[in-house]
């Protein structure tokens, strides 16, 4: 019995990392004119931990928020497992082999996006750089075509396939990054910050195709980001690395009462209101017709909160705010975010 379950667990888990470091060699600087002088002939080189004997585990299907503040090892983590950078020391393994070790048979698999670095070739149209990534990945007419139709459901593809990649804007580029990215149809797909600085459609957009092609395909997703509502709308999952350890792993509902157990309600009124106290919420400041409050998610939820404020209260306007994940993470673990 031990045997088999061993044996389903392997087929399950598609990613398995152990022990994974990462170290980078930097100059330590001198201050002042002879310093520099001192590390321009004799360098004070140290060793800098990225990735810190890290281990986990990624079933198929899972869509796995990575969170932590900058510096923290997130990137690192992600261009391990993409075989983009060597481990210092440790095992990735994807289906059981290495990035590392055979990267052709693992990029096969992959699709990666990074928020901030384009994989499209920027002096052509974006359907040019479609027909490239086409060729290099060998893909056939028919799985092309439907892949096509597929990112353009969601993503709207073919109003931009004529335009330059250079000419394109963040969150325009940042659709065809995506589609680029599962033209192969791969199995894993693995985005680092995928929705930074975008506006919230171009956002909704992008969500929607992740949760779309995780439950079309079973997509196995790894999304590393800062903005809360991405974890919330697509993870089941989430893990925090601090300093390069993973400090958290587990659920997402459980994770996020206790990462960012607060929400801020602000409210916009139609008239001032003397009393615009609650049992369940603490006003954080108070303008004429502006209200905030913080809440926590755990007393009572932002609809519950809302629907009794609006009962006693001339409400014209009102928005929810999350919590910043890097700063949340940062006064949890009291983090050095310089690094």
């Amino acid at each position: 019995m031990r045997a088999k379950d061993a044996e389903w667990r392997s087929i399950m888990e598609i990613i398995r990392v152990e022990n994974l470091v990462k170290e980078f060699k930097a100059n330590k600087k001198k201050p002042g004119i002879k310093g520099a002088f001192i590390n321009l002939f004799k360098p004070d080189r140290q060793k800098i931990r990225a990735v810190d004997d890290i281990s986990f585990s990624v079933k198929k299907g899972e869509i796995v928020g990575y969170i932590g503040p900058n510096g923290a090892g997130k990137s690192t983590t992600v261009k391990m497992l993409s075989g983009i950078l060597h481990p210092t020391s440790g095992r990735v393994s994807i289906y059981g082999i290495s990035p590392h070790e055979d990267r052709k048979a693992v990029v096969k698999r992959l699709g990666v996006v990074f928020g901030q670095r384009t994989q499209l070739y920027w002096d052509v149209r974006l359907g040019e750089s479609f027909e490239l990534l086409k060729r290099v990945y060998k893909i056939d007419n028919s799985t092309y075509r439907r892949n096509m139709e597929i990112v353009n459901d969601v993503l709207k593809i073919n109003e931009l396939i004529d335009k330059p990649v250079r000419q394109l804007s963040l969150g325009q580029r940042m659709r065809g990054d995506l589609a680029a990215a599962v033209l192969h149809s791969p199995d894993i797909l693995f985005l680092d910050e995928p929705t930074i600085g975008l506006d919230i459609e171009a956002k909704h957009s992008i969500r929607n195709f992740i949760r779309d092609i995780n439950k079309l395909n079973q997509v196995t997703v790894i999304l590393t980001t800062h903005d809360l509502d991405d974890v919330e709308q697509l993870c089941s999952r989430l893990m925090v690395i601090n300093h390069g350890i993973i400090v958290e792993d587990g659920p997402l509902d459980v994770l996020i009462r206790k990462l960012a157990p607060h929400r801020i309600l602000s409210v916009e009124l139609a008239h001032p209101c003397e009393d615009v106290q609650h049992a369940h919420a603490r006003v954080i400041s108070q303008e004429t017709l502006k209200v905030t409050y913080s809440f926590d998610r755990n007393e009572i939820t932002a609809a519950s909160l809302i629907s009794e404020l609006s009962s006693r209260m001339p409400i014209r306007d009102l928005s929810v705010k999350e919590p910043d994940i890097e700063e949340t993470v940062k006064k949890l673990y009291g983090m050095d975010c310089s690094k």
